[in-house]
Parts: structure tokens; C-alpha cells; sequence
């Protein structure tokens, strides 16, 4: 196949893990798998082209505005690939009603100047297939394709069993593990999550460690945030001072497991849009591969669906801390669960896997959908 993924990519921001990812699996499996635009010197690993001959699948992964091309290579795309093999893959739920909840929202006219129909005319002009990386679209008119994936030789150690990964966690040293918490991630539209999760937390942090942030705007609330009057964006250094919590700006997406395992446990958190659309996200699926113990801050049905049976046992109960402090005593009884976790998406949400159900799409079979 050949497949022309059309999106901005930036080594800093949003899906260029997942972009990477494909375009490996692509050379991997002997399938042509490029970005449309020019090479990148910050991102030498993804092959980029302009070239749109005998394109099999044109896909739009489309998060802001920015990932559409400019004009006129927006033209020439449309000229030069028919229809019938352009997909659009929504990752930001913009392809529905006007969607609101906390400070959370799908269509961000007060940034990007696009009202909601905007947002559907666009991803109409561009393709018939609409696709959310949800397994349950609110939309009948929309299919079901995970987008994100996990590769199984991006895992940091490999273990044969619970009993070796308990271990080896257990008896890191400082150097290796500095802190107890480590997230990941920007602050949009995730403070009230996180600070539920710090909270949660904070019974246990002399036992777990020194929480870390690593992203953007933890730290402040952004000018920008401030002029345009966007809430979500939201922050207490005040609360983050008195928890000890380090705060880091952003990192590229190729240090992101690196960064994960430095802590004895990385949170895994979807933004109140996200949770409610059902989406994943790039942290959902490569958390797993961190030499850290997951804590699925999600709801279990949504947890058992994505990650299998085993999963469950990483999400904590009514009391964070209490998680937390069994975890330390009992590492075993966790490892275990990442473990199978991990045996069950390298099975069913591999990037071989998304290559065949992007296939389906491609000779106009049925929806993909979520094995379980």
C-alpha cells in the first residue's frame, strides 16, 4: 500500500509519535508510507514527499487548523488523489456538534476563527469517510479507526515475567528512578484531572516520591490563555509549591519514554472532551512503554475495552493513595497486569494491525473496529 499521510508534523507537538510509528511499520511490513510536504532536518526518521502518483490512501490526521496544507498544495492534493482514496481521520472530535464540558470543548472559534460547520464543510470537501479515534462515534456517519497504535519493540525493558519486572522496579536506584510520579504531556484541558490526581496522591507521596511535570504551562497560566479568555488551561503554583512538584517545560516526542521511566509510576489522563467521545490518545497506548507502573485515570469500562481484561487491575479505586502504597508492597501483582497488558495491544492495536484495518477502509469494507 501506498499511503500519503497529510498533517503537520513538529518533533515537539501533538501526533508526530503515532506519524513515526507508521511510517517505521511502513518499511517494516514493505508498505510506501510517507508524509506529504519537504524533509525536516529535526525529523530525520520520517520520510516526507510531494509526490501524490499512484497514492493507494490519502489520509488527513487532523487535530488544528494547521494540518490542512496551504494553498495550493491543498489543491493539488484534491486534483491529484480522487476522492475515494481520501480519508479524513478527526482527532479532536471536530466532526460533531458543539461539544462543551468543564472548560473543555471540541471547536475553538475564539484561536482558530472556525465555527463548528465550518469544521464539517472542510472535512466533507475533503472526503466521504470520516474517521474518530474512538471505538463508539456519537455520529452514525462516522467510522471507528484508532489512529494511535503500539509498537512492542518501543518498549524500554522487556521482562519474562511479573517477578523480574517487580524486582528490577523495586530496587532502582535514585539515579535511575528520581522521582515517584512522572507525567508527560501539556496542560490543555487536563488541570482538573491532575490536580484530582496530585490530591489523590498526596497521603502517599512520602512513600511513592516527588512528583514531576514535563510539558507545556504547568508551571503559569499562559499570556495567550489570559488574552483570549480560555479557561482549561488553568493552573496553582501555589498547590504544585506545596506538593514539592518539579515543573518542566515540553519535550520531543522521541525522549517521551525515556522521560516516563523515570518515575515508579507515569499517570495516564484524557481531557473531559476525550473522556466523553471515548478517544485515545498517543499517552494511551505508548505509556505502556516505560519501564513504570501505569495508573489508568480512566473509567474501567473504557479501560477494559482498549486494554483487555488485565488492565483493570491499573486503575485505581476511590482511593488513589491506597493504589499507590499496595503497588510499593505488592509491585508483583501490577507488573503482572502490564505485562499481559502490554501481550494484548501488541495483539490487537499494533501498527500492522492499523495498517490492515486502514485497508478495510481503503476497498470499501466494513468499519474497523476495536477487537476485544
Amino acid at each position: 500500500m501506498k499511503l500519503l499521510i497529510v498533517s503537520y508534523v513538529d518533533p515537539w507537538v501533538r501526533s508526530v509519535s503515532t506519524v513515526d510509528k507508521y511510517v517505521a511499520a511502513g518499511r517494516k511490513l514493505g508498505h510506501d508510507i510517507a508524509v506529504f510536504g519537504t524533509p525536516k532536518e529535526d525529523l530525520p526518521s520520517v520520510t516526507f514527499t510531494t509526490d501524490t502518483s499512484g497514492v493507494d490512501l490519502a489520509l488527513f490526521v487532523i487535530q488544528v487548523n494547521q494540518d490542512f496544507p496551504d494553498m495550493p498544495h491543498l489543491a493539488r492534493l484534491l486534483d491529484s488523489v480522487p476522492r475515494e482514496k481520501r480519508i479524513v481521520a478527526d482527532l479532536w472530535g471536530r466532526y460533531n456538534d458543539t461539544i462543551r464540558l468543564e472548560h473543555d470543548f471540541n471547536h475553538l472559534e475564539k484561536i482558530d476563527g472556525h465555527l463548528g460547520w465550518e469544521w464539517e464543510d472542510a472535512f466533507r470537501a475533503v472526503s466521504g469517510t470520516i474517521l474518530q479515534p474512538t471505538p463508539t462515534p456519537l455520529r452514525s456517519d462516522i467510522g471507528s479507526f484508532l489512529f494511535h497504535g503500539y509498537d512492542p519493540d518501543a518498549v524500554d525493558r522487556n521482562y519474562a515475567s511479573a517477578d523480574e519486572a517487580a524486582a528490577a522496579w523495586r530496587s532502582a536506584s535514585m539515579e535511575d528512578k528520581p522521582y515517584g510520579v512522572v507525567y508527560v504531556g501539556s496542560n490543555w484541558q487536563r488541570w482538573n484531572q491532575m490536580r484530582r490526581f496530585l490530591e489523590g496522591y498526596a497521603p502517599a507521596r512520602d512513600k511513592v516520591g516527588q512528583a514531576c511535570l514535563i510539558g507545556w504551562d504547568w508551571g503559569e497560566r499562559p499570556e495567550w490563555a489570559i488574552e483570549n479568555g480560555v479557561a482549561g488551561i488553568d493552573t496553582d503554583p501555589d498547590f504544585l509549591r506545596e506538593l514539592n512538584v518539579d515543573v518542566y517545560d515540553g519535550s520531543r516526542f522521541d525522549d517521551v519514554t525515556d522521560l516516563l521511566g523515570k518515575g515508579k509510576f507515569v499517570p495516564v489522563i484524557h481531557r473531559p472532551l476525550f473522556r466523553h467521545l471515548g478517544m485515545v490518545t498517543i499517552r494511551t497506548f505508548e505509556t505502556f512503554y516505560a519501564d513504570s507502573l501505569p495508573v489508568l485515570m480512566l473509567p474501567r469500562d473504557f479501560a477494559e475495552t482498549i486494554y483487555g481484561p488485565a488492565a483493570v487491575t491499573l486503575v485505581p479505586g476511590e482511593n488513589l493513595a491506597d493504589h499507590m502504597t499496595d503497588a510499593l508492597e505488592n509491585p508483583e501483582k501490577y507488573w503482572d497486569a502490564v505485562l499481559k497488558t502490554r501481550d494484548y495491544l501488541a495483539r490487537h492495536h499494533s501498527f500492522g494491525k492499523r495498517l490492515e484495518e486502514l485497508g478495510q477502509y481503503m476497498n470499501g469494507g466494513s468499519q474497523a473496529q476495536v477487537t476485544g
